[in-house]
């Protein structure tokens, strides 16, 4: 009995020490804090680039982040968050969407690879980077799918990763993910792309794959914005400049600028269920094919 009554005065006591230090050495959060977390998604993919929702809700808060960066609320939550903090936003911002930037076309095996199943661990230096004889391509293995929090991503029967627009938010996860930086997030209202990031020269290009870009400098001189440079073998398109008017994509050889208004109008004006597949692939109209 004596021992009982001794655990319990001393679970008591300890029951006490605790109350008054947890009193004492308690943090108080800003209720600001509180409220722009309250309207966040909670998804916590770290698109924003802060820790989560509540890291990026702290950062809105006290040190004047910018309230429209999350990804998966969209425009909506960045509204949200600007009348909490009392200020105005600009909410006409384009939605933000990722595109795998390879065609993977006619690309040459020249190995089998029994390595590390990811793009990553193929793409280590001395494992030959994969089994493809490109070494800016897509390797197939999943990383960005992987990655991927929202499932917008799906490999198609070439192995290439299929961007689901109506589930993707522009998270840049995938993007992240992606070993060689084929995963690109840019405006869903920005039409144009270049679906190629070799930087070999012209015949090197050529000889690896039939899409790739050769460096003509064609879509440079037909752009009637300026819009459009070749620097280091590349096209690059300034979305500042660019109207995506389409004419580049009308005088490129290989097919490596593609047009994604069509498809885009498309899901627009038909329901995401019933809409046309080609191979199991949502088709996008335009010269580079089904994209």
């Amino acid at each position: 009995m004596t021992a009982l009554i001794a655990m319990g005065a001393l679970g008591a006591i300890l029951a006490l020490a605790l109350a008054m230090a947890s009193r004492r050495f308690a943090v108080e959060i800003n209720p600001l804090v509180g409220r722009i977390g309250g309207v966040l998604p909670g998804a916590n993919c770290g698109g924003c680039g802060f820790a989560g929702c509540a890291g990026y809700a702290e950062a809105v808060a006290l040190k004047g982040a910018d309230p429209t960066l999350c990804a998966p609320g969209g425009v909506k939550v960045g509204m949200a968050i600007a009348k909490i903090l009392g200020i105005e936003i600009d909410g006409a911002k384009a939605r933000q969407v990722s595109l795998c930037h390879c065609q993977h076309k006619n690309v040459k095996t020249v190995a089998v690879y029994s390595g590390i199943q990811t793009c990553r661990g193929a793409s280590l230096p001395g494992l030959g980077g994969g089994w493809l004889d490109c070494r800016y391509g897509c390797l197939g293995y999943g990383d960005c799918l992987a990655a991927c929090p929202f499932r917008a991503i799906r490999m198609g029967s070439d192995r290439r990763p299929v961007v689901d627009e109506d589930k993707c938010t522009g998270c840049k996860k995938c993007a992240v993910a992606c070993p060689r930086t084929l995963m690109i997030v840019d405006p869903i209202d920005k039409y144009v792309h270049v679906i190629c990031r070799n930087r070999d020269k012209g015949a090197m290009a050529n000889r690896i794959c039939a899409h790739a870009c050769i460096s003509c400098k064609k879509c440079e001189k037909i752009c009637p914005v300026q819009a459009i440079k070749v620097p280091n073998n590349l096209a690059e398109i300034d979305y500042a400049k660019c109207v995506s008017c389409g004419k580049c994509v009308d005088v490129c050889p290989h097919q490596v600028l593609v047009t994604l208004r069509p498809a885009r109008a498309a899901r627009e004006l038909w329901p995401a269920n019933a809409r046309s597949t080609i191979d199991g692939e949502t088709p996008t109209e335009g010269r580079s094919g089904n994209y």
